[in-house]
């Protein structure tokens, strides 16, 4: 009562079973998905030494520019007239002054985003150092 003989057992086979290759694929599709966004975020980095130590900022040498959501800007509580370009003549002529000079950037959240990017260029123009303000997580926003 075998349904095969021996005659058939050295026949080939015509078809391919191709479902354990199907799971193995799905298995290694589950696992690359699974691990990619764990190797993107967590590398393992040797940094190079440099730099100097980090030392204190003098708050003599902290400048804050603020930005209205209109683009009216303020240096120090002092509101700049011509807008960049006078801005630029005020850091230049502060930075000489204080070559350690840090600019402390407030920007209104609801103002257009070339306000505060016009004055990070010009900062890195002229090698300043720059700190974004922002309020602590938590507090209410006036609105």
């Amino acid at each position: 009562m075998r349904r095969f003989s021996q005659r058939n057992s050295l026949v080939t086979l015509n078809e391919i079973n191709i479902t354990p290759l199907l799971d193995l694929a799905f298995v290694l599709l589950i696992i690359f998905v699974i691990t990619t966004p764990l190797l993107e975020q967590s590398l393992d980095l040797n940094l190079p030494s440099g730099g100097g130590t980090n030392r204190k900022v003098d708050r003599n040498d902290v400048a804050t520019v603020e930005v209205s959501p209109q683009g009216v800007f303020v240096l120090n509580g002092r509101t700049v007239k011509n807008g960049v370009a006078q801005l630029e003549t005020d850091l230049v002529a502060l930075h000489k002054s204080k070559p350690n000079l840090v600019v402390n950037l407030r920007a209104d959240e609801n103002g257009a985003y070339k306000h505060p990017f016009a004055i990070l260029d010009l900062c890195t123009r002229l090698g300043i150092k720059v700190g974004l303000a922002a309020d602590p997580p938590g507090k209410p926003t006036r609105r």
